[in-house]
């Protein structure tokens, strides 16, 4: 049986891509710091940010099932606020969870799937990435890591068979909006467009996909022989990257500008 694992797997997309795994007869274990047993997926209570919580449950995966075959790199969060009021504290705790909890989690994949003579990381990054929002610039830059690291690494694995690529979702229904970490501090400078954006993506997630969407991409992406590298969910959001392309940088970013910061 193959085995995987899921990084903030206790709800939103990682617990719907937890159990779609679980039904198709993989051992599914799901790391993060509050969750349990659910059915078939067995929890692992795992601080992404702390290396030697990361080592001790990828050992005791590995020790329970001798194998580690996927691995989704899906725990984080997101913080708002503008960047001149971001604290340095806030925006390393951005970059501690959603970038270095991926480096620290595939660097400890790789070594058991080099075992198993191959495996495939999926990395849960965002559109996000491509298409920076105003007022939430280090989650977004810290998704743009996410990135880059996956097509580092997925040329760097290539030669053991270890496949690495990354999904990038647009705005899902998830408990993700309630838990983002907002700041309002300037926003008298700004005219009161910090909150209005804010609210404007905030309402934008809340009416969008369901999180079971992006687990069929994911699901699809780690059975993959071939992986595309970077994936968008949505036929909209598919439609702006793709627009993002080919229009001038300078339009690209107006027309974010002008859906949250006006």
């Amino acid at each position: 049986m193959k085995t995987v694992i899921i990084t903030g797997g206790s709800s939103g997309i990682g617990l719907a891509t937890a159990g779609l795994f679980a039904e198709n007869g993989f051992s599914v274990y799901e790391l993060s710091r509050s969750g349990k047993d659910n059915g078939a997926i067995k929890h692992i209570d795992c601080d992404v940010t702390d290396e030697e919580s990361v080592r001790a449950a990828f050992a005791r995966v590995f020790e329970l099932e001798g194998r580690l075959d996927i691995l989704v790199n899906n725990a984080g969060f997101g913080i708002s606020g503008a960047v001149e009021f971001t604290s340095l504290e806030q925006a390393k705790k951005q970059f501690e969870v959603n970038f270095f909890g991926v480096v620290s989690c595939s660097d400890e994949a790789v070594g058991y799937m080099r075992k198993n003579g191959g495996g495939t990381i999926v990395n849960v990054s965002s559109l996000a990435a491509p298409l920076s929002i105003p007022f939430q610039a280090f989650y977004s830059a810290s998704k743009s890591a996410v990135n880059s690291l996956t097509l580092a690494m997925a040329n760097e694995l290539r030669p053991f068979n270890i496949k690495v690529c990354a999904v990038m979702p647009g705005d899902v229904k998830t408990g993700f909006t309630a838990a983002r970490e907002k700041s309002t501090d300037g926003d008298e400078i700004y005219s009161g467009i910090l909150q209005k954006s804010v609210s404007t993506m905030e309402h934008d997630e809340q009416n969008g996909m369901a999180p079971i969407s992006i687990a069929k991409t994911i699901y699809k992406l780690a059975t993959a022989k071939n992986p595309k590298p970077l994936s968008t969910v949505g036929f909209q959001y598919k439609f702006l990257v793709s627009l993002a392309k080919i229009l001038p940088i300078r339009a690209v970013n107006r027309i974010i500008g002008i859906i949250y910061a006006k």
